[in-house]
């Protein structure tokens, strides 16, 4: 296995990183309009 990461790999890297950040963000997001709409605390 090599441990030396290309550019690639690590534009890779931050991608999948931004990726799970913004699922979380929606996630969130998405919990709060439900709540908003049935009317819970």
């Amino acid at each position: 296995m090599k441990m030396r990461m290309s550019a690639h790999d690590l534009k890779l890297k931050g991608l999948k990183r931004a990726l799970k950040q913004q699922q979380a963000r929606l996630y969130i997001i998405r919990r709060c309009v439900v709540m908003l709409i049935t009317g819970h605390d």
